[in-house]
């Protein structure tokens, strides 16, 4: 059974079809990120207009490209949350409406457990149990997976998340959107760094992160300095290096408290090469990324996951994340 897979939570449009056997056929994704740079932010009427003139021409594209007809479709999974409502709504109705059309039945997928089993798609020894950390523009979670793919939450941000300290502090720097890419970039040229800035909570006895009293330290400390080229450069490099302490730090912590070796790093920033480098330089664990195709908003993870809950006995009892209902929509 091949099974479609439809992501439109945000600004990302995403198609992706799977096979019986989990098996990536074909993916594509189209970005706005043009459309929504010029607003240092995304604008949810623009992303919902976007999604709704582009749906049908990436189908015809993906099934041209997966060489296969939508009578071959077997199951629909679309994003149901969490996300921006008007996004959300065009994935679902044309979910609904290709399904009603063709008598395919239609899956609902957990935004948030797409990403966290995104992994498995290339990495097919990986399997629960392991502590995951899922990083992005709107989410930092931190969670155990168990055997039976249970979600548990161990902790999240209690304000902003590392994602949207990444876009706020780039557009005081002047630099553009989305904010990680353009501060992993600039950090690469960073040279005779002076900055020091804190790793916030990184000393809490807890799981729970905090990037707002970060992220003003570091506007603060713009308003009393010149802003160039090598202070932008070196800005960027303190910043990340503080995120990424901070992100693998919490993840040890869960790993080395609940005794799981195996550690899952998804979403967006989860794309960081700095993240990606640090954590490899982690002994005695073993960290999965994603393939940095699928670190973003794809659809190719929401075939996946609806792949693997057409696998299971009791949808409602499987993949759904404990216990912060808030969540989901």
């Amino acid at each position: 059974m091949n099974i479609l897979g439809i992501e439109s939570s945000c600004d990302d449009t995403g198609l992706a079809i799977v096979d019986s056997s989990g098996q990536i056929i074909a993916h594509v994704t189209s970005s706005q990120h043009q459309i929504h740079a010029k607003y240092g932010g995304i604008v949810p009427e623009l992303a919902s207009r976007d999604h709704v003139k582009k749906f049908i021409p990436l189908l015809d594209f993906l099934l041209n490209k997966a060489n296969t007809k939508i009578s071959d479709i077997g199951m629909i999974a679309f994003t149901n949350g969490p996300g921006l409502l008007g996004p959300l709504l065009a994935g679902a109705s044309l979910a609904k409406a290709l399904g009603w059309s063709r008598s395919i039945p239609t899956i609902e997928v957990n935004h948030l457990e797409a990403h966290i089993y995104s992994p498995m798609i290339t990495e097919k020894n990986l399997a629960p149990p392991f502590i995951s950390l899922l990083v992005s523009g709107g989410h930092t979670l931190l969670s155990i997976v168990d055997e039976d793919f249970q979600i548990k939450t161990l902790g999240t941000t209690l304000d902003d998340s590392a994602g949207e300290c990444f876009d706020k502090i780039a557009r005081k720097l002047g630099l553009g959107y989305p904010g990680g890419p353009e501060i992993a970039r600039r950090s690469e040229d960073a040279i005779d760094n002076k900055f020091s800035f804190p790793r916030p909570m990184i000393n809490s006895n807890d799981y729970n992160f905090s990037f707002s009293g970060l992220k003003t330290h570091v506007i603060n400390k713009l308003q009393k300095i010149e802003l160039t080229d090598e202070s932008i450069n070196n800005i960027s490099f303190e910043l990340q290096d503080s995120i990424v302490e901070t992100l693998i730090s919490k993840s040890l912590k869960a790993s080395q408290d609940h005794g799981i070796k195996n550690i899952v790093v998804t979403g967006g920033v989860s794309a960081n090469k700095r993240l990606r480098d640090k954590f490899s330089q982690v002994s005695n664990y073993d960290v999965f990324f994603p393939d940095v195709k699928f670190s973003t908003d794809n659809g190719a993870m929401i075939a996946y996951a609806g792949f693997l809950k057409s696998r299971s006995s009791d949808i409602e009892k499987n993949f759904k994340i404990k216990p912060n209902p808030s969540l989901t929509l």
